[in-house]
């Protein structure tokens, strides 16, 4: 299941952007994060596929979500300006952000790409 991160869970287990200017991920899995509102058509296209992904990927990979309107700082911080907009986060190499509703089968080629899940 994937789960919904506030900026404070986000500087835990994501990265504290408030403290470092450099990238430097929390995390001991790779991970996607959803940057998404309700209101967003788009956006309920991805969900239910990244809830598959969690579930069918749990142990190898972490699926957050952040929800742009109540969370705007930090989707300022990401200089995120259209949702969706994916973050795929690597354990050991630089994020890299993917926008628009992506199908399933690109989300399985990035995570097989960027974050080397299979």
């Amino acid at each position: 299941m994937a789960e919904l991160l506030t900026k404070e869970t986000f500087k835990e287990k994501v990265f504290n952007f408030e403290e470092k200017n450099e990238w430097d991920y929390q995390g001991d899995l790779p991970a996607i994060v959803d940057f998404y509102a309700d209101w967003c058509g788009p956006c309920k296209m991805v969900a239910p596929i990244l809830e598959e992904i969690s579930t069918e990927y749990q142990g190898k990979m972490h699926v957050y979500k952040i929800d742009t309107d109540r969370e705007q700082e930090l989707a300022a911080a990401f200089g995120i300006q259209s949702i969706p907009s994916l973050l795929f986060i690597p354990v050991n190499d630089p994020p890299q952000m993917a926008q628009g509703a992506l199908p399933r089968e690109s989300l399985l080629k990035a995570m097989k790409d960027i974050l080397h899940v299979e």
